[in-house]
């Protein structure tokens, strides 16, 4: 049983998860699969992934930091060559060049090369085709992201894409909407001390920390 209510901080990404899973439960889904971003979103969608007794998977995708702001994002990059999300605006108000944009986009791609071996070497990969596929992650700030996973899942042929996340501001929601299927958010906030500010405990996780979780829902291990 759950207590939190809104307006209130999640007490950790546990209790936002199991928030989640009580509205996904509601609804008609289809031999769910959880996808989770690394790395809070995979805590988040451990207890989604419990409480459906759905498979747990990851979705790779790196933010796009602006080089002297590296929180703000000017896009970001999934997994395959045709996932790359860009924001315009960031990048001409932050006077970001097209070669400080290539550097981002080679350094975050090698980083998602590093988590996809670190985090699933051994582990087959859950099949999303024909089902339902609920990303998941700690929270969204401009949905940047998000839209590059998306990318990268629509070619995998899911029934539908739901994305299921504690916290996102509403003109970040409103994109979102028009790209994917269903959006389940618990708290709709203009984000005034980041997606931090929405949680009690919101402890930067470790590879080991994510590593283990996946073990949970690996078979044989």
């Amino acid at each position: 049983m759950v207590s939190w209510r809104p307006g209130r901080p999640f007490r950790d990404r546990r209790e936002a998860g199991k928030v989640l899973a009580a509205k996904l439960a509601a609804l008609p889904l289809r031999d769910p699969v959880v996808l989770a971003l690394p790395r809070g979103g995979v805590v988040v969608g451990a207890e989604i992934a419990e409480a459906l007794r759905a498979p747990l998977d990851l979705l790779l995708v790196r933010k796009l930091g602006v080089p002297d702001q590296p929180e703000l994002a000017m896009g970001a990059v999934g997994e395959g060559e045709e996932a790359l999300v860009l924001n315009p605006d960031v990048i001409r108000l932050a006077g970001v060049s097209e070669r400080e944009i290539a550097e981002a986009v080679a350094r975050e791609r090698a980083e998602i090369v590093r988590r996809r071996e670190a985090y699933l070497a051994g582990r087959a990969r859950v099949p999303v085709s024909g089902r339902s596929a609920i990303v998941v992650d700690d929270g969204i700030a401009t949905g940047a992201t998000m839209r590059a996973g998306l990318a990268v899942l629509r070619r995998a042929g899911p029934l539908e894409i739901v994305v299921a996340v504690p916290v996102a501001p509403p003109d970040t929601v409103r994109v979102l909407e028009g790209e994917a299927d269903r959006v389940v958010v618990a708290q709709v906030s203009s984000l005034p001390f980041g997606i931090g500010g929405h949680y009690e405990d919101f402890h930067q996780l470790e590879d080991e920390e994510v590593t283990a979780i996946l073990d949970r829902f690996t078979p044989g291990r």
